[in-house]
């Protein structure tokens, strides 16, 4: 799995949640299926006059999500910029010969009222929950980072084990300390709440 086979697959998936902030900072989604995919960008078509227009112009931070048939969840975590203006009516006609559904909506000359915004910086998730265990991984694409998340078993260890009895994915082996792989955490905190002596600390920390 890469960040690219990541982008093939939100593509199968076709309608993705993009979650934004308003200005009172309370979280907003909504669905999108007016995209175009490039290998590294992702390009999508929104009207100038939509609460959701005017959060990527004054943010630009947005989440998408995607989850396949296939019990794998893709969260893409990003900023989304205005394509130039000189490049619009390109990325406009690109997306409306995709979706044609789209000329319903915004027939004729009211496509002008359009604007396309690009992703082509951030970073993936990738988690299949079809699997035992779990798996899961974190791509940078586009210079993006991809920040460690979940839980680490740190060097106050004790060695007693708790954490991997508790483990539901049984992705704790022991060792000193007792270690985590990081591919298989669900991310649930069991080892954290079972550990009598506080070596479990979440990578934020």
């Amino acid at each position: 799995m890469d960040a690219k086979t990541c982008l093939q697959k939100l593509q199968y998936v076709g309608v993705l949640a993009f979650a934004t902030v308003d200005g009172r900072g309370a979280p907003q989604v909504r669905n999108i299926s007016a995209i175009h995919y490039e290998p590294d960008a992702i390009y999508f078509f929104t009207a100038r006059g939509k609460d959701f227009c005017r959060q990527l112009l004054a943010d630009g931070r947005v989440q998408v999500l995607g989850y396949t048939h296939y019990k794998e969840m893709i969260r893409l975590t990003a900023a989304a910029e205005p394509v130039p203006q000189k490049e619009q009516a390109r990325w406009i006609e690109t997306i409306f010969a995709e979706q044609p559904y789209l000329a319903n909506v915004y027939p004729g000359d009211t496509r002008n009222i359009g604007i396309v915004f690009a992703i082509r910086r951030g970073s993936i998730e990738y988690f299949d929950l079809g699997v035992r265990p779990i798996f899961r991984e974190s791509y940078p694409f586009g210079g993006g980072q991809a920040a460690p998340k979940g839980y680490q078993i740190t060097e106050s260890c004790i060695g007693c084990g708790a954490c991997a009895a508790n483990c539901p994915q049984g992705c704790i082996t022991p060792g000193q300390p007792y270690a985590i792989r990081q591919q298989n955490c669900l991310h649930c905190g069991s080892c954290f709440e079972h550990c009598p002596v506080s070596a479990v600390r979440p990578w934020e920390a």
